[in-house]
Parts: C-alpha cells; structure tokens; sequence
C-alpha cells in the first residue's frame, strides 16, 4: 500500500506523474539500510526527479521555521532544501521517493535501481500500463499491482475535479481542499502564478511526494479553460 494510489485524474492527467519509493521492512532487512536509502535517493538525482521526499523530514520544498515581516516580504525567501540534503539527511529506516514527470527519467532511474540491487522494497507509482510496460524494458518482474478503485459514496460531496487532482498528489491530506482552491482562484484573478501556487502547496506535503510540475500545468490548464 502506498499514499500515492488515490492520486485523482484520468489518464491524460497523470501523463507526467511518477513515483518511485525504496523502502526497508523493519526488522527483516533494516540493518544498514540508511546507506542503501542515501545510494537510491543519490541515484535518483541523476534523473532530474521535479521532488524528492524522506518521509521523516520531508522533501525539496519545506515550510520555514523562522519567518517574521521583513523575511517574508522584503527578502527573497528559501523555498526548501538542496536535492542532495534531503538525500544526505536520511538518518534511520524509513520511506524514501523520488517523482519524475516523465516516463524516460523513470525508466533510466529504474535500470539503475535495478543494477544496484539494494535489496530492500521498491514501489512505482503510476499509471498501471506504463508501469508495465517500464518493467518490461528494464528486465523486472512485478512482485503485485494495486488499483485505486476511486471514490465511492455521496461523491457530490466532493470537491471539483481540478482541486481534487491538485489536492490528492499528497496521500496524507495534507493539501486542503480549501488550499488547492485558494490557489485556483488566485491564479484566475493573476494575484499568483502556477509555479509560486505549486511551490507553496509542496510545502506542505512531508512525504516529498508532491509533484510540481504536474501541480503547474494542472494550475495553468485551470487558468486559461475554466
């Protein structure tokens, strides 16, 4: 089981949303496992992933501790950390991931996964043919598949499709609804741009999994067809 199974869209929307997790079971095979996670999140960044994430401190984009007025408004403000300090700040078992927005990177980062045999679990999260089909080229067998079954109930109760796909790209809810809305409007009323709305709502996803670039184009696409 993953927290990125229920990110919502239909296929054309998550065209460009990968996401590879390395992940050791505790007491079976965590013993030295933190090199082996550094070794993947290292490999990963070879690749170009838009987000990498250690579930204990978070990914590139992180919210700061010490904001006052002058460093919020008159100082140019630090969005997050170095791809390579969320690699090096792996410091006990844990999840780790990387998300790519497109297929290539994917599969390159998957070759190497392979070639480097850390034996410790890997997981893709992904459209399920495309998954597939990237095994198939770099010579995996997939141990299991998961399915979202989507949404079931009083689903009018649920919030609009493009808050939902912006929201759901962080499995632990830590993207509001409400939050993902303010950023629709905003940008509709030109008081924010897509790139600054996604940087923002990474933030709050501690996972790391949250991908921005699928995050802007979803924000532009509500921009100019809403």
């Amino acid at each position: 089981m993953t927290n990125t199974l229920h990110r919502y869209g239909n296929p054309e929307s998550l065209r460009d949303d990968y996401i590879v997790f390395a992940i050791p079971a505790r007491g079976i095979n965590d013993q030295g496992c933190v090199e082996k996670l550094r070794t993947f999140l290292r490999s990963a960044l070879k690749y170009n992933p838009v987000n990498v994430g250690e579930g204990a401190k978070g990914g590139i984009f992180r919210p700061s501790k010490s904001l006052n007025l002058i460093s919020t408004y008159l100082r140019p403000r630090k969005h997050g950390v170095a791809p390579q300090e969320v690699a090096e700040g792996v410091d006990g078992p844990g999840t780790v991931a990387a998300v790519f927005d497109n297929k290539e990177s994917m599969e390159r980062f998957l070759e190497e996964v392979k070639s480097l045999d850390l034996g410790i679990s890997v997981n893709v999260s992904a459209l399920v043919d495309d998954t597939r089909e990237a095994c198939r080229l770099v010579g995996i067998c997939p141990h299991s598949v998961e399915y979202s079954l989507g949404f079931r109930g009083r689903t009018e109760r649920l919030a609009s499709r493009r808050v939902l796909e912006l929201s759901t790209m962080c499995g632990h809810g830590m993207v509001s609804f409400r939050l993902a809305q303010k950023m629709i409007d905003q940008i509709k009323e030109g008081r924010q741009t897509p790139e600054k709305a996604s940087t923002f709502m990474a933030k709050f996803c501690t996972c790391g999994v949250f991908n921005v670039s699928r995050a802007r184009r979803l924000m532009e696409e509500a921009r100019v067809s809403d």
